[in-house]
């Protein structure tokens, strides 16, 4: 892993919520975007370095929505940048981690993503974030 590449929000309203952080961080979000696949809406400050990604849910069926009603809003993962994401799904597999993904899926800002499951990362939703090349 080289770096953690963003961690992310879950928000109920992203409107709302990117009113509030621009104001915490004092800068408006650099980007917006729909990932349909996983029914959520994005938004992206950045800070440096460090990057936010606020998750605002689509419809109830979303990861999102499901967070939200049990755990309500707040940080829902760490992304980590990879190099080669199916070498290090690989491994981390071998080493006894839990994918939730079988194989990378596109993710929003311009990243493959695959994510490991919670019950073997001692709670903390990781995701495996590597550049899609044009």
């Amino acid at each position: 892993m080289l770096k953690v590449e963003h961690i992310g929000i879950a928000v109920k309203n992203m409107e709302s919520a990117n009113s509030l952080f621009g104001k915490l961080f004092n800068i408006e979000p650099y980007k917006l975007e729909k990932v349909e696949s996983e029914g959520v809406s994005t938004s992206f400050f950045k800070m440096g370095e460090t990057k936010i990604e606020l998750l605002e849910a689509e419809n109830e069926d979303s990861a999102i929505a499901k967070f939200i009603a049990k755990k309500g809003e707040g940080i829902h993962h760490i992304a980590y940048e990879v190099e080669d994401i199916e070498a290090e799904m690989k491994r981390l597999e071998s080493e006894g981690f839990q994918l939730i993904n079988k194989a990378p899926k596109k993710g929003a800002d311009n990243k493959m993503v695959c994510f490991l499951h919670p019950k073997t990362t001692n709670g903390v939703l990781v995701e495996l974030c590597q550049e899609i090349k044009s």
